[in-house]
């Protein structure tokens, strides 16, 4: 098996702890693919991952437009609320918007307008997309954001505020993609990550609707308010502002890039109060919504 295409064990990305659970009740629901939660901060993700050329392939050519497209109204709302709660919470008029897996460019599209007022620029690796992008007169790059990250015509672009919506929890490493949107950032600058609110929340819908049988490794992480925040603290971002996530379908989290070497604090969770909840979720899944 080549390099490009191994499947490969990963230790936690957030704290790098070996020893982690299985969710007994995941692989009921995922075509028995396992989950795992971190024994060591109670971080939610799949251990067992291909390469980022094939996730990001997987994405192009397999899941855009099946599974997922900005073209819904579902979508449409979500990027509607991350743009008003970044221009409430920072102001966007003047900025610089680079979005981390730019998809069609609607969300840049949307902060072009002159009600917010920005400059937007897409990172994305579908071709297709990109022509969508290029269409609407959104610049854009089309690759990963580690492909994005090794070009050299790229390695000088600086943004004030870099966005990742609903693509943190699908890339091959979260750690890696906060790193890389570290990188392209100004000196304090922002980070926006927008993500499913649903680890130790009340539960939003049944468990089958979460967790599916496509494969694992497309959507390898699952957040919670403090291993986002973590991983923001991780990667040198201090959390400054985050939504009312608790009784909202999104969590909507913005981080300011620190200095080099800035030590950022974060609380872990409970990895045993993880795992309970996950059974809880399944017990009331089976109890209310089995078979739906």
């Amino acid at each position: 098996m080549s390099e490009e295409n191994a499947i490969i064990d990963h230790d936690c990305d957030l704290c790098g702890s070996t020893d982690a659970a299985e969710i007994a009740c995941a692989p009921g629901y995922t075509d028995g693919q396992p989950i795992h939660v971190c024994r060591g901060c109670g971080f939610v993700y799949v251990r067992r991952r291909r390469s980022y050329e094939e996730i990001s392939r997987a994405w192009s050519d397999e899941l855009y437009e099946t599974v997922y497209t900005a073209r819904i109204p579902m979508v449409k709302a979500r990027q509607m609320f991350t743009a008003d709660f970044i221009d409430v919470s920072l102001g966007l008029a003047g900025k610089t918007v680079c979005d981390i897996g730019g998809g069609e460019g609607r969300f840049l599209q949307m902060v072009e307008a002159d009600e917010y007022g920005a400059t937007g620029f897409g990172i994305e690796p579908s071709a297709k997309n990109c022509e969508l992008m290029t269409g609407l007169g959104i610049e854009n790059f089309e690759g990963s954001i580690e492909d994005f990250h090794a070009d050299a015509a790229m390695k000088d672009r600086r943004f004030d505020v870099a966005t990742i919506m609903w693509t943190l929890e699908a890339c091959q490493s979260c750690r890696g993609m906060m790193q890389a949107a570290y990188d392209l950032l100004e000196p304090g600058g922002h980070v926006v990550v927008a993500t499913g609110s649903r680890i130790l929340v009340p539960f939003k819908k049944p468990l089958q609707y979460y967790l599916g049988p496509n494969d694992a490794d497309t959507h390898p992480f699952r957040f919670s308010e403090n291993t986002l925040s973590g991983l923001m603290a991780e990667t040198g971002f201090k959390m400054t502002h985050v939504n009312r996530y608790i009784d909202s379908d999104w969590m909507v989290m913005i981080g300011q890039k620190a200095e080099p070497g800035t030590d950022i604090p974060w609380r872990s969770d409970d990895p045993d109060a993880v795992l309970e909840f996950f059974q809880r979720w399944h017990d009331d899944t089976e109890a209310h919504y089995k078979g739906q």
